[in-house]
């Protein structure tokens, strides 16, 4: 049986697990927001406590599962989700995570054979993929936002466009999304979402993209679509990480005490914020939190002997990625808490209004 416990290399004091319960709630409140599963949060924040990569994504793997149910259900009511869409797009993840999981793998044990750090090589390794993937992901998306002139206009469909002349057959109709795709792109998506979601737990930086520029998917279903994704992923994922023994079930359980409420707060802002100012707010954070990843980046190359770096320098560095970080998701869940509070104000006046009018006595002639 694998072991599911980190004790050997991970300590949980009281305040350590107040920011995992912190992360997971800033987290879920971005997940339900932008529909990225969150992940590309959590993941760092507890690399920045102390736990290994490669243990920090197999947990939020698993609690990705659970909490991407409960998104999933939130829009699905809401009728945000292409449960077609989603089956052809985990037909492939599943391959995806495979390949993410044996890479990350064979990482982790690779400071054991060659006298380095233990868990450095998959650390600089999950920290170069978040870099390089997220940054490009966060530049396209603002620069999108920034050559749009108009603050309603949504998202650029050029390369849906180009991709639909190709017709690339077999095409498949989603009437919920109302596109029609090549079987070939959703193969290709949906394996590119699995690797990134088992390599850094971050699928929906992926995901959701494609289906909003590639696709043609509206925005709201394209987040809802990728949760019900997730929730097939991250049963998946959890799988595998286990049975490596790479899956510490308190940072679960500490993530779902803060997630499964933050996610109902941000999808519950996806009602009342602009489209365009979703995708703003979430390339800013994303290029933030990018950021915050690269600054620890130096802390793994000295570790494995790539730099000359004084050790002393670890702690300043950490702190700094772990700010950045927070100051990332503190500024995110801000924006989203405010236009939650704002309409729940105008709703509460405009219920008041109507129940004076209806106890109003008659004026008489």
């Amino acid at each position: 049986m694998p072991e599911l416990i980190y004790k050997d290399f991970i300590t949980l004091g009281l305040g350590d697990a107040l920011q995992v319960v912190l992360l997971g709630f800033i987290g879920g409140t971005l997940s339900g927001f932008i529909g990225s599963g969150g992940a590309f949060f959590m993941t760092p924040g507890m690399m920045n406590l102390g736990v290994p990569g490669v243990i920090a994504v197999g947990s939020n793997i698993t609690h990705k599962f659970g909490k991407a149910m409960m998104g999933a259900r939130k829009h699905g009511e809401m009728g945000n989700v292409d449960r077609k869409l989603g089956v052809f797009l985990v037909l492939t993840s599943f391959a995806g995570i495979r390949l993410a999981v044996w890479i990350n793998s064979s990482l982790f044990a690779m400071g054991d054979s060659h006298g380095q750090a233990k868990g450095a090589a998959a650390n600089l390794y999950i920290s170069l993929v978040f870099v390089c993937i997220l940054s490009l992901v966060a530049l396209s998306m603002l620069r999108d936002i920034l050559q749009s002139s108009d603050d309603s206009a949504g998202p650029s469909l050029r390369i849906a466009e180009a991709l639909s002349k190709l017709r690339l057959f077999p095409l498949i109709h989603f009437p919920v999304s109302d596109v029609r795709v090549s079987l070939w792109v959703l193969m290709a998506v949906g394996l590119a979402t699995g690797y990134l979601a088992g390599t850094i737990g971050v699928g929906g930086f992926i995901g959701v993209p494609a289906m909003i520029y590639v696709f043609g998917v509206p925005t709201a279903v394209a987040t809802g679509t990728e949760l019900f994704l997730a929730m097939f992923m991250g049963a998946f994922g959890a799988l595998n990480y286990v049975f490596a023994g790479f899956v510490d079930l308190r940072l679960t359980m500490l993530l779902y005490a803060g997630s499964l409420f933050g996610i109902y707060v941000g999808a519950y802002g996806t009602k009342v914020v602009k489209e365009v100012v979703i995708r703003l707010v979430t390339s800013l954070v994303i290029l933030i939190c990018v950021l915050s990843r690269g600054v620890a980046v130096p802390i793994y190359l000295r570790q494995l002997g790539f730099i000359q770096l004084d050790p002393a320098w670890d702690v300043p560095l950490n702190q700094a990625s772990k700010f950045l970080l927070m100051a990332a998701g503190v500024a995110g869940v801000g924006v989203i808490l405010f236009n939650v509070i704002v309409a729940f104000r105008r709703q509460r006046q405009v219920r008041q209004s109507l129940a004076a009018a209806v106890t109003a006595p008659s004026a008489t002639p």
